[in-house]
């Protein structure tokens, strides 16, 4: 028995504007991004940079394979590329949004200790503790959503139609893939939101109780805590509670479509959060735009000064 899934074309619409939208705001920015923490990297790498460009690598796989799911929704949701690409795609697609919500977790974690305890953090800067974390956390994220390759390829669990891409399952798929989601929801996602909650607040608490630190100091730290968990509630808790639903349904709940949109809108708002964590970002990224205009202006301001 298959469970065909009907998009409404308003739906579609949705769907492929919130991809066009995401892709044109969020490759750019996290372009940028990626020069800022690569030139940071090779200067004077910080355990936070390291994690942040893991994060940046994260989100432009994400967006270089987002083309195509814009002709997939262009297509009215039918898969109608080379079907080796739908593995692919759905592979790159769902491992993405989870290795990211990992590195921010990491961060976080970095961010509790470089605050509660800053001796230990002095001992634990070496660039190869990022380095392991983030090889853990791809291979982690890579591993749980291999399920996506599984269920489509494994002989006794792959179907015949082809029409669709990760979307339309067999009986005997909904009973393996419906388990892994649930407890997906668990390892990738509460887990990681417990985690961000507490080392935030734990951060918010002991900025906002050290008199030495300026109030504009403590109000940006604040910010970019409540920013990060915001984006954590706004973009990844929605579509991981469709997992929860979708298990005891016992089926894929027609509101996953919205929720997932969501998840996609993360890679736009990294960046922002990049921003404000990490000074690379701002200075780093501000030299390699005006440089060579100030180069510039320097030169000139040098030729009228010899020629007066």
């Amino acid at each position: 028995m298959y469970y065909l899934c009907t998009t409404p074309d308003s739906t579609i619409l949705s769907i492929l504007s919130v991809y066009i939208i995401s892709f044109l705001i969020g490759l750019p920015a996290n372009l940028l991004a990626l020069c800022s923490f690569s030139m940071r990297i090779h200067s004077k790498p910080r355990p936070v940079d390291i994690l942040l460009l893991n994060l940046t690598v994260s989100d432009l796989l994400f967006l270089i394979i987002l083309p195509l799911k814009m002709h997939e929704a262009a297509s009215d949701m039918q898969w109608t590329l080379p079907y080796f690409l739908c593995s692919i795609t759905s592979f790159t697609f769902f491992s993405t949004i989870y290795t990211s919500t990992l590195l921010l977790t990491a961060v976080s974690v970095v961010r509790y200790i470089g605050v509660a305890f800053p001796i230990a953090y002095q001992q634990l800067r070496k660039p190869v503790y990022a380095i392991v974390i983030s090889a853990g956390i791809w291979l982690m994220s890579s591993a749980q959503c291999s399920i996506t390759i599984i269920i489509q390829h494994y002989p006794s669990l792959s179907s015949q139609n082809s029409s669709y891409c990760y979307e339309n399952f067999t009986d005997k798929q909904l009973e393996v893939l419906l388990p892994v989601r649930f407890q997906m929801f668990f390892v990738l996602c509460l887990a990681p939101l417990l985690i961000c909650v507490y080392c935030y607040l734990c951060c918010i608490w002991i900025l906002y109780n050290r008199p030495r630190i300026s109030c504009m100091l403590k109000q940006k730290a604040i910010g970019m805590a409540l920013g990060t968990l915001a984006v954590f509630l706004i973009c990844v808790v929605p579509y991981n509670l469709s997992h929860v639903v979708g298990y005891f349904q016992g089926k894929s709940p027609s509101w996953r479509y919205y929720v997932l949109l969501l998840s996609t809108f993360n890679t736009c708002l990294d960046p922002i959060i990049f921003y404000f964590s990490s000074s690379t970002f701002r200075c780093t990224g501000e030299k390699s735009i005006f440089r060579k205009f100030r180069v510039k202006d320097t030169e000139i301001q040098q030729q009228v000064t010899s020629s007066s």
